[in-house]
């Protein structure tokens, strides 16, 4: 396989009930990581992301581990089908930036998993301490969202795609700001399904409070490069990851201007998406259209992607 392939993985919101649940029953593998996750945390997170119920697995303490756990599962999965698979580069959306960082071996499956599991937690709890929302804007120019933004004084959560920019804060700035999106020639503005208001000034006790679990995780130099959020450029060293990771939880995730790196800087010629919901994916084609994206999700995508790897 001589293909520069990066793998990506989902963030918070692609969770699905029953997620992981067909990959534990075939891969002794993924069964292994959910059965320890359960373990590491003293709870039943596997029953919740097999069976839910949704109320459940969408609460933000719940959905980051299940994904972080789902998208190495996916990942071994993968890997036991077509043997080691080492990535040029890797990168996660949000929530998977922590997951890419397991899988490059920044830091141990269980010490990744108690990083997220206390990431989900203050971000919960800074969710039910403020009163916040998002916004999707679609079809705008990047200057006259920022712009409505700063008017509007919330921040832009997500730049995702060309012409798809989410907005955070407040529940009275979204409103507004979603009331004059078409003043600003933005063709469409919707707001979101969330409980609260994700990468944004709100989010700064969660922050705070996550950077002393940073700086006590062991971290080690990774086996390959991880793109950041906040930068869109790799991470070179611990330092840089721990600062990186705390920034992004009230930062940007500069997601358009990361695939933009990977393909044109880094040459990359296939993504693989580990990870629910196919919004990865989604968000690649709408960035650079060419650029082949397998998506493993389950066993049968796992499938038709060991299908697709023999023969690249």
């Amino acid at each position: 396989m001589t293909k520069r392939i990066a793998i990506l993985f989902a963030g918070q919101g692609a969770q699905t009930v029953g997620m992981g649940k067909d990959l534990a029953e075939k891969y002794p593998v993924a069964r292994d990581l959910f059965a320890e996750a359960d373990g590491i945390l003293g709870r039943g997170l596997s029953a919740v992301t097999f069976e839910g119920p949704e109320a459940e697995l969408v609460k933000t303490a719940n959905c980051q581990p299940a994904l972080f756990v789902h998208g190495l599962a996916c990942l071994a999965a993968l890997q036991q089908e077509v043997g080691e698979l080492t990535p040029h580069m890797a990168a996660g959306l949000s929530l998977g930036e922590f997951t890419a960082h397991a899988a490059a071996g920044t830091f141990a499956f269980a010490d990744g998993l108690k990083l997220v599991a206390e990431r989900g937690r203050l971000m919960q709890e800074a969710c039910e301490r403020t009163t916040g929302s998002m916004a999707a804007m679609i079809g705008g120019e990047e200057g006259a969202v920022r712009q409505l933004a700063q008017e509007c004084d919330i921040d832009v959560a997500n730049f995702n795609s060309p012409g798809q920019i989410v907005l955070s804060g407040t529940v009275e700035g979204i409103d507004k700001a979603v009331a004059a999106a078409k003043d600003k020639g933005i063709r469409k503005a919707a707001k979101l399904n969330v409980a609260g208001a994700y990468h944004s000034r709100l989010m700064q006790s969660a922050a705070e409070a996550l950077a002393p679990t940073l700086a006590a995780t062991p971290m080690q130099a990774a086996r390959f490069p991880v793109v950041a959020n906040v930068t869109a450029r790799p991470t070179d060293d611990t330092d840089a990851v721990r600062q990186t990771l705390a920034a992004q939880v009230t930062g940007s995730v500069r997601w358009t201007e990361t695939i933009e790196y990977l393909v044109d800087v880094e040459k990359v010629e296939l993504f693989i998406e580990l990870g629910p919901g196919g919004v990865i994916a989604g968000l690649v084609k709408r960035t650079r259209k060419d650029t082949p994206v397998l998506s493993v999700a389950d066993a049968a995508s796992v499938a038709a992607a060991v299908e697709r790897l023999r023969a690249a």
